[in-house]
């Protein structure tokens, strides 16, 4: 298969997932919402800054944090447990709301970055989306990784996540581009929903 057809088929793909997720998760949505706005004051979605194709995106996420989350994050630092790059990561993070934990540990508060896959902004698989303060960290033979559209998911975010190092984590991103194809792309698809099913804090 040539890569403009591969593309196209991608993107096709993008677009009938994103739907379908948008569709499943609408039943809970209104749960969600309500959850998070009588728990705490604030947005129900926030907008995150994310690089992808070489551009800052607003990726779109139910709030799992307290109001003002991001303000936090520098009194915060030592509290970092990834000590081996740029990436900021607290397992029992402060900032966190009960609501949030609960949406988190299922992924739930990731769905509304399927409306980014339809605008185009994302893939549902692709390079893991980071902030731009951190892809700037990125060794000089992965800087590559930020000119592609990153994934909702993708094999890094399959194979450990947050919980690989840092240069793990862009190897395995940068794997996935050496050897793209739709096979390789339903089989991340198909993983990811196997452990959002049976085992969601592996994502």
């Amino acid at each position: 298969m040539n890569r403009k057809m591969y593309h196209t088929l991608k993107r096709l793909t993008d677009i009938a997932g994103a739907i379908v997720g948008l569709l499943a998760i609408a039943p809970l949505t209104p749960f969600i919402a309500l959850a998070i706005k009588i728990e705490s004051p604030g947005p129900i979605l926030v907008k995150l800054n994310r690089v992808s194709r070489g551009k800052t995106i607003r990726i779109l996420k139910f709030r799992s944090m307290v109001d003002g989350a991001e303000l936090l994050k520098p009194s915060l630092r030592h509290l970092n447990e990834r000590g081996d790059g740029p990436f900021f990561k607290i397992r029992n993070d402060p900032r966190l709301t009960k609501t949030g934990k609960l949406i988190r540990k299922f992924r739930l508060d990731e769905f509304p970055q399927l409306w980014n896959v339809l605008r185009g902004e994302l893939s549902l698989v692709g390079p893991r989306p980071h902030e731009p303060e951190e892809v700037v960290h990125y060794p000089k033979q992965y800087a590559h990784l930020v000119l592609v559209k990153a994934g909702v998911t993708g094999l890094s975010q399959v194979n450990g996540a947050s919980k690989l190092k840092f240069l793990e984590e862009l190897t395995l991103d940068q794997h996935y581009l050496q050897r793209q194809s739709l096979a390789l792309d339903w089989k991340i698809l198909a993983k990811t929903i196997s452990i959002l099913f049976f085992d969601p804090t592996a994502v």
